[in-house]
């Protein structure tokens, strides 16, 4: 488990599912898939707004330790 939550490089829309996944060791595709399943049973507003904001205030994964985590992958 990553010590640090950052939005992934390895992403659909901004990172923010991607990065959860890497830092709890859950797949990416669960993560995202969970995601869709509350956004669509809380209306959107809900998990759409907290959504954004982590899209905004999660800082993106620095490269360096994107660069080494994607070789040693």
């Amino acid at each position: 488990m990553r010590n640090k939550l950052y939005r992934s490089r390895d992403r659909v829309f901004a990172g923010v599912c991607g990065g959860i996944a890497e830092w709890l060791g859950l797949s990416t595709g669960l993560v995202r898939f969970l995601t869709v399943i509350f956004f669509f049973f809380s209306a959107g507003i809900p998990v759409g707004t907290i959504y954004i904001l982590m899209a905004i205030f999660i800082p993106k994964e620095p490269y360096r330790e994107y660069r080494e985590y994607r070789e040693w992958r």
